[in-house]
């Protein structure tokens, strides 16, 4: 079993749970398959399963590092974003929604993607190697982001908090009442979604 399954704090982690969407951060593997560090790029990305009939063997040497999420949400709360390659449109609409949630850099459409992943870098990782976290009303949170709740990763969806596995969610509770949550998801991306981006969820939506 390979350490190559992301869960929303943005840890590589082994399981025989299969992934929706694939994801790149550079070649962080060695030649015996084994994890040597959790990024090698600043452009951590969400990739399609297939994509024109390419056919890649998991973790080749000195190939880039296939990764695996449950869903877009849990890439996102990683700390990913949609590729341009493969997923081009998605791409474009994402880069769309943050701009229009994240006016304070006065960024435009002509801004290279290059400039999005040190904003969103800054906000996924710490210097120490750490999940960066930040404080807000749950209440105020859109759809699709994760928080932390009872030492663990909960996603936001319809004002309810469905607790995350690697093989899907489970039982949702309603918000709290009252207080600030920690949230797992970066604060640009929180913002894109506000604007308007609504990332894949592994649930039915009712």
């Amino acid at each position: 079993m390979l350490q190559n399954r992301v869960d929303p704090f943005g840890n590589l982690i082994k399981t025989k749970a299969r992934g929706a969407w694939m994801g790149n951060r550079g070649v962080i593997h060695n030649e015996n398959q084994e994890i040597l560090r959790p990024f090698k790029l600043k452009a951590w990305i969400i990739c399609k399963l297939q994509f024109k009939g390419r056919h890649r063997k998991i973790m080749s040497p000195n190939r880039w590092t296939e990764l695996f999420f449950l869903d877009e949400a849990t890439a996102f709360a990683a700390g990913h974003r949609p590729c341009f390659e493969c997923r081009r449109e998605d791409a474009g609409k994402f880069k769309t929604f943050w701009l229009k949630g994240n006016p304070e850099y006065a960024f435009d459409k002509k801004t290279s993607i290059q400039k999005i992943d040190e904003i969103m870098h800054g906000e996924r990782i710490d210097r120490q190697g750490s999940k960066v976290v930040f404080e807000e009303d749950v209440h105020s949170l859109p759809n699709g982001c994760f928080v932390l709740h009872n030492d663990g990763p909960f996603l936001v969806l319809n004002k309810m908090l469905l607790p995350w596995s690697p093989s899907g969610y489970l039982q949702g509770i309603p918000f709290p009442q009252v207080g600030k949550v920690s949230v797992l998801t970066p604060k640009s991306v929180v913002n894109a979604f506000r604007a308007g981006y609504l990332p894949e969820m592994a649930v039915v939506l009712s």
